[in-house]
């Protein structure tokens, strides 16, 4: 017993204290400077404090952005130099400025791994193809690249006018393919807030396995989106069994693309699991949500500034809508667009 208290107690030690002062030993005697590692913190606090303190100050629309967004970084290269590293709780990072050595980087990938979440509770909100190296990362991709062809996203042009004419008009009749999905952003979305909020405190290993409020609501919202996407994949593997068309969403161009690696290798280790299936719709769901509404939102701030810009717009999409059988209504003038 004393022995496993020993092990257990150096185990600790040397994750928060004799690895990362080994590690910042070897960085300083490269070159390469840094801040003073702290017990278990690390960098961790300054971190946090530039977040908040960005936060709460107004930003105006030209400003710089990069000062809110890496203030830390950016004071931590103006004290130290350009080669120099942080460090966020006892895990070191390296900045790298130059671009041929990123370049350098991203071409060398048995050399320079993918990095570890500091924070496991963000496996929860997905993994998939982003997260992995090696033959899976290429199995994947190979499964996963038929789906993103342009004539296969011409064939979901449909399915994209479908989806804003049940945003736009709340037509009951034909709601249904936007509910389905809509839960998933919503739930995503959520773990995702619960999840930056658990980034403002320092990662404590075990932690996630505590029974609080927020690490039980984590855990459910990760079972009813599992739930919810099963759902989603029984129902196209049901109609691409039926013979139906199947090229009006992702999933269905993933699943076919998938059962298509199967059959043609006559193994199922050729193609991706259920569970990957599911990781890979999580991923679609989190990043289609973030890039499509921020890219909304930016689109419209920057229309709202040039007048030119919305007049270009406003005649292109009223071009567009009318000539084509979308079942809008005209107005009577371009300028009620």
């Amino acid at each position: 017993m004393r022995s496993i208290k020993f092990f257990s107690l150096w185990k600790l030690l040397n994750w928060a204290y004799f690895r990362p002062r080994r590690l910042e030993r070897f960085l300083r005697n490269q070159g390469i400077n840094g801040n003073k590692y702290k017990f278990l913190y690390g960098d961790f606090k300054e971190l946090r404090k530039s977040v908040v303190d960005a936060e709460a100050k107004p930003i105006h629309i030209d400003d710089d952005i990069k000062p809110r967004l890496l203030g830390f970084f950016l004071e931590t290269i103006q004290t130290h130099g350009n080669d120099t590293f942080v460090c966020i709780g006892p895990n070191f990072s390296v900045i790298i400025n130059e671009p041929e050595l990123a370049r350098e980087v991203f071409n060398k990938t048995q050399v320079f791994h993918k990095p570890r979440r500091l924070n496991p509770w963000t496996e929860l909100l997905f993994t998939g193809i982003v997260t992995y190296e090696g033959e899976k990362w290429a199995k994947h991709r190979k499964i996963m690249n038929p789906a993103f062809y342009t004539e296969k996203l011409k064939m979901m042009v449909p399915a994209f006018n479908l989806s804003c004419e049940e945003v736009l008009n709340k037509w009951e009749s034909s709601y249904i393919s936007y509910e389905e999905g809509r839960r998933i952003f919503e739930l995503q979305g959520e773990l995702a807030y619960l999840i930056i909020k658990s980034g403002y405190t320092m990662y404590i290993p075990g932690s996630r396995f505590l029974s609080t409020k927020r690490n039980k609501r984590m855990k459910e919202i990760v079972r009813k989106v599992r739930t919810s996407i099963l759902i989603l994949i029984n129902r196209r593997m049901d109609t691409i069994r039926a013979g139906e068309s199947s090229n009006h969403d992702l999933l269905s161009l993933l699943l076919v693309s998938n059962n298509q690696e199967i059959e043609q290798h006559g193994s199922k280790s050729f193609g991706m699991t259920v569970e990957e299936v599911v990781e890979e719709c999580k991923l679609f769901y989190f990043a289609g949500q973030e890039t499509t509404s921020v890219l909304i939102l930016w689109t419209m701030v920057l229309l709202s500034r040039y007048q030119e810009w919305q007049d270009k717009a406003r005649e292109e999409s009223v071009a567009r809508i009318w000539n084509t059988n979308s079942g809008f209504r005209r107005t009577e003038s371009p300028q009620n667009c």
